[in-house]
């Protein structure tokens, strides 16, 4: 019940500049890492929401300054702890605004299946959004409610994409992939990307996960090196996201995990420096 009180002046002064920004939220809990807090922006227009997330970024890391805090969105900022995600929650509408994932009589619809079938389908190839550092990928552990696949399953937190539990005009698909780390304009327009291609080809997801998604196996990408390779080699990429993009993209990644090469890891000199 105390934990926000901890940090009552950083929260008032963040509170304070969200509310000036304009930015949408509104549960504030404390999640299970240390420090660590989960806020949810309200729904919208995926462009909307983009640019409040990235100024919720740009105004958390700036308060947290203010106050002597570093206010970080690494996916997995510290090793054995819950890793931070960014989980998207999306649904269509059409134009009158009717959610066209439910049917008239409140059930399911087929574009909802056809949707969450796009996710399965395409989603792995573009990893490298939602994952874009080699840190990312230290967050997909299993058991650590972060996914390992791209299995679905209804408000069931071990699969990669979940349907929450939701009356029929807010039926969704939650996409758990994205940490922290990831640009909110590019997770968005992937994850759309996937589900309206799911649409345009009428594909059909698997069967539902009912018990443990961590017991299926490994449909994600282990690393960044093999997430940039699948999406260098993917023939959907560049058709989902602009050829284009995808080129620029995979340079700008490449660029960066050669900086990483370059470094000498503490890992290293931990364990190999004395043995080897």
């Amino acid at each position: 019940m105390n934990a926000l009180n901890e940090l009552a002046p950083f929260w008032d002064a963040f509170h304070a500049a969200i509310d000036a920004l304009g930015i949408r939220a509104d549960t504030w809990l404390h999640e299970v890492g240390p420090c660590q807090y989960e806020i949810n922006l309200l729904h919208g227009d995926p462009v909307a929401v983009a640019d409040q997330a990235f100024l919720f970024k740009t105004a958390a890391r700036e308060i947290a300054l203010q106050h002597g805090l570093n206010a970080v969105f690494m996916a997995k900022p510290l090793a054995g702890e819950a890793g931070s995600s960014m989980h998207l929650h999306q649904s269509v509408v059409d134009a009158e605004g009717r959610n066209i994932f439910s049917q008239a009589d409140g059930a399911e619809s087929e574009a909802f299946l056809h949707y969450i079938g796009g996710l399965q389908a395409f989603t792995p190839d573009l990893t490298l959004i939602y994952a874009p550092t080699v840190n990312s990928y230290r967050r997909y552990v299993a058991g650590s409610q972060a996914p390992i696949n791209v299995e679905w399953g209804r408000d069931n937190r071990t699969a990669g994409l979940r349907v929450p539990v939701s009356p029929p005009a807010a039926r969704r698909v939650e996409n758990r992939l994205a940490g922290a780390d990831a640009n909110p304009y590019l997770a968005m327009a992937a994850t759309l990307a996937a589900g309206l291609e799911g649409l345009r080809t009428r594909c059909l997801p698997g069967e539902p996960v009912q018990d443990n998604g961590y017991d299926l196996p490994r449909g994600l990408p282990r690393t960044f090196f093999t997430a940039h390779e699948q999406m260098a080699q993917s023939a959907h990429a560049p058709r989902l996201l602009g050829e284009r993009f995808v080129r620029a993209y995979l340079a700008v990644k490449a660029l960066e995990h050669e900086s990483f090469l370059n470094e000498i890891s503490a890992w290293e000199r931990r364990f190999l420096l004395p043995q080897v």
